[in-house]
């Protein structure tokens, strides 16, 4: 499947500001289940852009503005081909052995009532993939789908006390219930297209098992991720992968527009036709 990403970022400060630095981990990378096919950053004022890797093998750009600036807009469009691969993660770039993924961070940390979760979801399979898909069910099943991340409540365990949350609070939730059963888990940002155009931006959960590697789990769905997704970056938690983090000096307060569109290529719809 051909799909085509659009992101258009606007930041607005209430007094102009100084400077604006912005790290974008916004470009996706190829492996077996996903082929880059164009990708470009567009920022609309003079800028130094600077791409590189950060440890997780992410590409991440840097943007550095100078001011003064009423606002600054970034946007983000390319193409990927994408292949459904049972939400098995062959290919990808990994820097670290699947045993970093069993650290715990705040957003991360389990508390009894989750640990207890994951056991009784996973008592009956013995297998370790069925044992996961058991889980994501389970999880799907008990927790409320919401659009928004719910304020106050962004650790696994807030979350999962309220059986209710977004995407990335689900994320956080299945990462911290697959580490109680002691196997690695890390956080995965990227966008899903969706029948109903919602949910464009999205974030899931990989689990490392072994002798078959890194599979993606979408308690949102309840299911693995598969052709409609497109994978863009993985870390410990939403904090490492988070799509754009921000900052700027002076300015006053700041606001955020985000404008988001996912939609197949307009070629494989005529050829459909």
């Amino acid at each position: 499947m051909h799909i085509r990403v659009r992101r258009e970022t606007t930041y607005r400060y209430a007094e102009p500001a100084k400077a604006a630095i912005q790290k974008l981990a916004l470009t996706p990378r190829n492996y077996d289940g996903q082929h880059v096919l164009d990708w470009r950053i567009d920022v609309d004022r003079d800028c130094r852009l600077r791409a590189c890797e950060d440890a997780f093998g992410n590409v991440v750009h840097t943007i550095y503005v100078d001011g003064p600036l009423e606002a600054l807009t970034t946007v983000v469009e390319g193409a990927v081909e994408t292949f459904d691969t049972a939400g098995v993660a062959r290919g990808a770039i990994e820097r670290f052995p699947p045993e970093l993924y069993l650290r715990e961070t705040p957003l991360t940390e389990a508390d009894p009532a989750l640990c207890d979760f994951a056991r009784e979801a996973t008592a009956r399979p013995a297998a370790a993939l069925s044992k996961l898909h058991s889980l994501v069910d389970a999880l799907h099943e008990a927790v409320i789908v919401e659009e928004e991340p719910a304020s106050g409540a962004g650790t696994a365990a807030d979350v999962f006390a309220r059986r209710r949350g977004a995407a990335q609070n689900l994320a956080h939730v299945f990462i911290a219930c697959v580490r109680c059963l002691e196997m690695p888990a890390r956080y995965v940002s990227g966008y899903a297209l969706r029948a109903d155009a919602g949910a464009a931006v999205h974030a899931w959960a990989e689990a490392h098992v072994q002798g078959l590697g890194w599979v993606g789990f979408d308690p949102t769905t309840g299911a693995s991720p598969d052709e409609t997704y497109i994978r863009v970056a993985v870390a410990l938690d939403h904090l490492g992968a988070a799509p754009v983090r921000a900052a700027h000096a002076g300015g006053g307060e700041e606001t955020t527009e985000v404008k988001v569109s996912v939609a197949r290529a307009q070629s494989q719809f005529q050829s459909q036709s």
